[in-house]
């Protein structure tokens, strides 16, 4: 008898039938560990993880590209509204926050600070958002198909990376048209969109794997955005309004702690790099690359752990 035929002779049996005597069935999981057999869906190592989501980028990128083509299909202005909505709410912010409440007080060119912090957040804000939900309403594609789970949440950032750069030429074109020059620092944005991206990715691998399983989350995450909106200085410089003129130690570190917030650190690096009268905290492109580094590791580290839970339930 071959070594298959005898390990399916021996699982059926519960213990080896070889004709030795019966010193009691063999436990299944020493009995596949005897003929070198493994689970179908265990989680396989880190390095074959890497290697078999590379085997798959032709996937990740078809896949974002066909839901990117697909999501403004039915809507008459189509991927218009990629820009369209940034650029609404930046409509009223301007007016809420900046004519009535006075935010624009002591930020110059008020008009590209916000339509800047607009854009930047909003990109990890619809990468975040999507991530979350990228396990939990693709488990039809999950059961049917073995792929690592980790290209749904690459895809969706893709996806969103996609329609960034179409937002970011409307938002290089504004920037221009309220005054600002261009400059050598422009040829960094590249590099600080890496970086943001990088982050986005490890935050949708956190999110999809606390998505998987938390229901409640897409309800909660609404709220999450809207306050982590309020606290990135979208629309208000933080140095400004939270230390003010005084330069208080103690609000001097409040804000620092507001900065290290990598949505505003992000922004602001966007900001240094578009506005030339823009000065952020020294630290800021620190503060982007430990967050682009510690997100993405940590973040696929994380979802790599519960690989072999996804869709089962």
């Amino acid at each position: 008898m071959s070594q298959p035929e005898s390990a399916i002779a021996d699982a059926q049996a519960g213990g080896p039938s070889n004709g030795t005597p019966d010193k009691g069935q063999e436990p299944l999981a020493k009995l596949a560990e005897r003929y070198g057999l493994r689970r179908a869906i265990a989680r396989p190592s880190l390095p074959v993880y890497l290697r078999q989501l590379w085997e798959r980028r032709h996937f990740v990128m078809t896949y974002a590209t066909s839901r990117n083509v697909s999501k403004y299909s039915n809507s008459a202005l189509g991927q218009l509204w990629q820009v369209l909505t940034p650029l609404m709410n930046a409509g009223i912010y301007w007016l809420m926050f900046g004519l009535i409440l006075g935010a624009d007080k002591g930020v110059p060119n008020y008009p590209a600070f916000l339509i800047t912090g607009m854009f930047v957040f909003t990109y990890t804000q619809r990468s975040v958002s999507s991530g979350a939900k990228s396990i939990s309403g693709n488990l039809s594609l999950i059961r049917a198909l073995h792929f690592p789970r980790a290209a749904l949440p690459f895809a969706y950032t893709i996806q969103e990376f996609q329609q960034l750069l179409i937002s970011m030429g409307v938002l290089v074109a504004l920037v221009l048209v309220t005054g600002e020059a261009p400059t050598w620092f422009w040829l960094l944005i590249p590099v600080a969109l890496l970086l943001q991206t990088m982050f986005n990715v490890g935050a949708s691998l956190v999110l999809a794997r606390v998505g998987s399983t938390a229901r409640d989350l897409n309800q909660l995450l609404p709220f999450i955005m809207r306050t982590w909106l309020y606290a990135s200085g979208v629309f208000f410089s933080i140095q400004d309004k939270v230390v003010g003129a005084d330069g208080d130690v103690f609000r001097q570190w409040i804000a620092d702690i507001m900065y290290f917030n990598p949505a505003a650190a992000y922004i602001e690096l966007m900001r240094d790099l578009l506005m030339e009268s823009h000065a952020p905290r020294p630290y800021i492109w620190y503060v982007c690359i430990f967050w682009a580094v510690f997100a993405l590791i940590g973040g696929f580290w994380y979802f790599w752990r519960a690989e072999e839970k996804y869709g089962r339930g």
